[in-house]
């Protein structure tokens, strides 16, 4: 059992610079992803990416905002699955909150770019994995 879940699942979530990310297609199958970590983290509830506006999880996001994200410890064997929603966010606000130098070579026309949005990720449970155990919480 983990003693501190949000220490333990934080500190993955920041160790590792991919996490997978999963919606749902306009048929009801799952499609998964691969992704940057995100750029911030609030806890273990709330998680914020950037991606382009032209993809195919903003198209079904949009539809579906069920999703989950996947961060994995390769090392030891362990990872978290969390599940939740998104919003994709398209405001100045959030586009400038996730902006870093040199973002331009993701979104050419700099932090106004049409084809770059925000992604926030709300988690309402997880799914622990760690020596051969599962364990679920909630958030």
């Amino acid at each position: 059992m983990m003693k501190n879940p949000e220490q333990t699942i934080g500190n993955i979530a920041d160790k590792y610079s991919t996490v997978f990310i999963s919606y749902v297609d306009n048929e009801g199958f799952p499609i998964t992803k691969a992704m940057l970590k995100p750029r911030i983290r609030e806890g273990i509830k709330v998680f914020w990416f950037h991606t382009n506006t032209s993809s195919n999880k903003v198209k079904f996001f949009r539809e579906n905002p069920k999703a989950s994200i996947y961060f994995v410890d390769k090392r030891f064997f362990r990872g978290v699955s969390l599940i939740g929603t998104v919003e994709v966010l398209e405001t100045k606000e959030a586009k400038e909150m996730l902006w870093q130098e040199g973002d331009t070579m993701y979104y050419r026309e700099g932090v106004t770019d049409p084809d770059y949005c925000v992604l926030k990720f709300t988690a309402v449970r997880g799914r622990y994995y760690s020596n051969f155990h599962s364990e679920d919480f909630e958030i």
